[in-house]
C-alpha cells in the first residue's frame, strides 16, 4: 500500500469528524478587514466580525450562485458585512442577505452558519451530525482579574485525529518514556460527566530558559476534556508558585490533517517562593509575558515530540495494556459518543 494511502486507511479507522466544537481562530484575528477562510471539518468556511464585534462562521459558499466567499476569491468585508465577489450580495452576521446592488433581497437567501462561542477570546464552532443543534456548551474560562498573560498561540499540521492527541490527557506513561518527565504521579481517578472528562496528574521536569539558566519544576495539572476538539489544563508549579493555563485545541481539516493549537496564558508572579536567575531584574509586569513564553516553547516542544508518533502510529482498538497504561480504555468507551455509530467509518472528505 503506498504511504498515502496507508495514512488514509490508519485515519479512516476512526470517524474523521467527530461530533463537537471545534477551535477557527482567535476573536482578535477574525476583527481584520478581510474574512478569514479556512478548511474546517472537510469543508470550506468564512468567519468575520461585525463593527460590534459579533462572530459570524459560515459556509463559504453564496445562495445566490455559488461564488467562493474567501477572501483569496475575492470577498470582502465592508462595514461589518460579508460582500460576495461575484454579484456584489451582502451578508450580516446572522447569515441573512441584507441588500444587493440592483434588487432587494429574498428573505431566503441565507448563508448556512455554524453556532459559535468566545471563550477568552478563543473563538469554537459547532459541527454536528447532519446539521443538529448542539448538545452540550463549552464552560466559561476562569475570570482574567487582570493578572494573566496574554494568549500565546503555537500551530502544528499534520496527518493525526483528535481522539489520538486528546487520548494524552490519560496516558500519563508516556510523559516519562517520551518527554523524559520525572515522579509522574496520577493523583486521581478519571472522572466523566457527559461530555466532560476530567484528569489529574503531577510531575517534575528540568528546563532550560535562554540567558537564565535552568529551572526545575515541580507540577500539579488538571486536564478537563470537553469532546475531542477542547482541551483545558490548568497547571500549579508548586515550588516557585507559578499558575497557567494551556488550552490543547484539536481541529480535523480535511479527513486526514488535523491543526493543533497550543495555547497558554502565565498568572503574573508577584513574590516567588523562590529565586529565579534573571527574572528578580525585570519589572514585575514583564515576568508573566517570559515566562508564558517559556511555557508555549516548552509545550511545543512536547507536541512535536508526539507528532513524531501521532502521525505515523495506527488506531488499535483493542490494545494490549499494562497496568501502568492507566485508564485508555475508560477514556476510549468517554469517546464513543462523539460518533453516530461506535467505530463507523467515514470516508475522509477530498
Amino acid at each position: 500500500m503506498p504511504s498515502d494511502m496507508a495514512e488514509v486507511a490508519n485515519i479512516c479507522s476512526l470517524s474523521p469528524f467527530p461530533e463537537g466544537w471545534y477551535f477557527i481562530g482567535t476573536h482578535r484575528n477574525l476583527q481584520k478587514s478581510e474574512p478569514y477562510s479556512a478548511m474546517w471539518m472537510g469543508q470550506k468556511i468564512v468567519a468575520w466580525c461585525n463593527d460590534h464585534g459579533d462572530v459570524c462562521v459560515a459556509e463559504a459558499v453564496c445562495p445566490h450562485l455559488g461564488s467562493d466567499l474567501s477572501a483569496d476569491a475575492g470577498a470582502r468585508v465592508v462595514a461589518g458585512q460579508l460582500v460576495c465577489p461575484f454579484h456584489g450580495f451582502e451578508f450580516d452576521v446572522t447569515g441573512q442577505c441584507v441588500a444587493t446592488p440592483s434588487d432587494d433581497p429574498a428573505r431566503s437567501t441565507k448563508l448556512r452558519l455554524f453556532e459559535t462561542r468566545n471563550i477568552g477570546g478563543l473563538i469554537f464552532a459547532w459541527w454536528g451530525f447532519g446539521g443538529r443543534e448542539p448538545q452540550w456548551q463549552l464552560p466559561h474560562v476562569p475570570p482574567n482579574d487582570g493578572d494573566w498573560s496574554d494568549l500565546a498561540l503555537r500551530t502544528v499540521r499534520f496527518p493525526g485525529h483528535p481522539q489520538e492527541t486528546s487520548e494524552n490527557s490519560v496516558d500519563i506513561a508516556h510523559l516519562s518514556y517520551i518527554h523524559g518527565y520525572d515522579n509522574v504521579t496520577s493523583d486521581a481517578p478519571v472522572s466523566i460527566e457527559g461530555p466532560c472528562l476530567e484528569s489529574r496528574f503531577g510531575f517534575a521536569t528540568t528546563r532550560k530558559i535562554a540567558k537564565i539558566g535552568k529551572l526545575t519544576l515541580e507540577v500539579s495539572a488538571v486536564a478537563r476534556v470537553i469532546g475531542l476538539g477542547y482541551s483545558y489544563v490548568e497547571f500549579r508549579e508548586r515550588s516557585i508558585g507559578m499558575d497557567a493555563r494551556l488550552w490543547v485545541l484539536a481541529t480535523p481539516i480535511d479527513g486526514t490533517l488535523i491543526d493543533l493549537t497550543i495555547v497558554s496564558s502565565v498568572r503574573e508572579l508577584r513574590e516567588p517562593k523562590r529565586p529565579i536567575a534573571g527574572l528578580k531584574f525585570l519589572p514585575r509586569q514583564l515576568r508573566a509575558p517570559i515566562l508564558n513564553k517559556f511555557v508555549a516553547d516548552f509545550q511545543i516542544r512536547d507536541v512535536k515530540q508526539d507528532v513524531v508518533i501521532w502521525s505515523r502510529k495506527h488506531y488499535v482498538p483493542r490494545p494490549r495494556l499494562v497496568r501502568s497504561d492507566g485508564e485508555v480504555m475508560k477514556y476510549r468507551a468517554y469517546c464513543a459518543q462523539f460518533y453516530p455509530e461506535p467505530g463507523q467509518c467515514q470516508s475522509p472528505a477530498r
